[in-house]
């Protein structure tokens, strides 16, 4: 489907008829701000529900929304992998046989296998710092997402690392705030950035786009509810609210315009902590 003017729920459902009335298995990909989408839509909802599978990845899938979209009969497969790995290597957790995985001291993903590239053509500097070589001659790819063992052995990926936000002294997890953020509030969509900040390092934003303007809560409102799972130094101090959160042409968060969006200060709501409130 032509995505240049945005993803709409509606576009996709009309494009996705071609493949559902086609011969064999249909599948289709999509980013997790692309699901969500699609998943307040019911008609476009029914279309999704029709593929024998459906990608979805580009960016951690919170769990709040792989169940609703498990509860609508879409069946997900969670992909993980970039172009350095000649695109998915990892897929609902688990690696391709010629894929392998580890994780470093820090919590940082490392690839390796035989759809690892071999570095950046004509960056040999930047090629140096991704790519590292063991002892024993294998290389891994250094990507820029923390992740876990989940019990049974599955990755877990929990977001990019240079997503985290320092601020006052603490770190802050932005989809741990997105989630708590949709969970609570009844927002449609939500994205969480760090700013810079004189005072804090750096200040949680949050831009979050309501079903229902009506419903729309006002910062201090919003972070009394959010109290209920979240910490003092992860609650939003800026914010606003837009009609839906910024891309980039691939479809994934477009963390960069949010950030520009969030420091127009003729259009946001700032919110000063009191001094003995935690962070």
């Amino acid at each position: 489907m032509d995505a240049t003017s945005g993803f709409r729920a509606s576009d996709f459902r009309h494009a996705a008829q071609a493949t559902l009335d086609g011969p064999g298995p249909a599948y289709t990909a999509l980013v997790p701000t692309q699901l969500g989408r699609v998943l307040r839509d019911p008609e476009a909802t029914r279309t999704l529900a029709r593929f024998d599978a459906v990608l979805v990845g580009g960016a951690r899938t919170p769990p709040e929304l792989a169940r609703s979209a498990t509860a609508a009969g879409v069946r997900l497969v969670r992909t993980y992998g970039m172009s350095e790995t000649s695109g998915g290597c990892v897929y609902d957790g688990r690696p391709l046989p010629v894929t392998q995985v580890r994780l470093g001291e820090d919590g940082r993903v490392l690839l390796g296998g035989r759809t690892l590239a071999s570095g950046y053509l004509g960056d040999p500097e930047r090629s140096a710092a991704a790519f590292v070589t063991d002892p024993d001659g294998s290389t891994w790819f250094r990507t820029d997402d923390l992740g876990r063992w989940a019990g049974d052995g599955r990755l877990e990926v929990l977001g990019r690392a240079d997503a985290a936000i320092l601020t006052g002294g603490h770190t802050v997890d932005p989809e741990r705030v997105r989630a708590a953020v949709l969970d609570l509030t009844g927002a449609a969509d939500a994205l969480v950035v760090g700013l810079e900040d004189p005072e804090w390092g750096q200040a949680v934003g949050l831009l979050v786009a309501w079903t229902d303007p009506a419903d729309a809560l006002r910062l201090p409102a919003l972070r009394d509810v959010l109290r209920a799972r979240l910490a003092g130094h992860e609650l939003p101090r800026v914010l606003r609210a837009v009609a839906g959160i910024p891309l980039t042409g691939l479809g994934k968060p477009d963390r960069t315009g949010a950030a520009a969006l969030l420091a127009d200060s003729e259009t946001i709501e700032r919110y000063t902590p009191v001094r003995h409130e935690e962070g």
